[in-house]
């Protein structure tokens, strides 16, 4: 796989905008990034992912996925080996990342694939 799959991939899912983080192409849905290419040059794709995600998806397929080094590593931001994945796995790493957007958005009132964003509770 390359930049251009992970970019197609990233584009097909609903509600997904690139834009440019830091110079880096990026990857949002409802105004926030799920995924980027800020390591393409390295080789890797990077996934805005849970640390529990990402244990699970390192844990399974170590040669494609590695957390990213320091503190975004230890909050979920993985790698993926851009040369070994498969079509299927990048798709489903990049479903994953999605979707945990999209939840996290629906959490805190940010608008969810174009839906009016929730009114905040009012002060008594």
């Amino acid at each position: 796989m390359t930049a251009a799959d992970f970019r197609r991939i990233a584009l097909s899912l609903e509600g997904a905008e690139e834009g440019s983080h830091m110079g880096a192409a990026d990857f949002r849905v409802g105004g926030r990034i799920y995924a980027t290419l800020a390591s393409e040059k390295l080789g890797y794709g990077n996934l805005m992912l849970t640390p529990e995600q990402q244990a699970g998806f390192v844990g399974e397929l170590p040669d494609v996925f590695l957390p990213v080094a320091g503190g975004w590593g230890r909050m979920g931001a993985t790698h993926i080996r851009l040369a070994v994945a498969s079509e299927d796995v990048m798709e489903g790493a990049l479903r994953t990342a999605w979707k945990s957007r999209v939840e996290k958005n629906a959490t805190t009132g940010k608008k969810k694939l174009g839906a009016a964003v929730r009114p905040r509770k009012q002060a008594k």
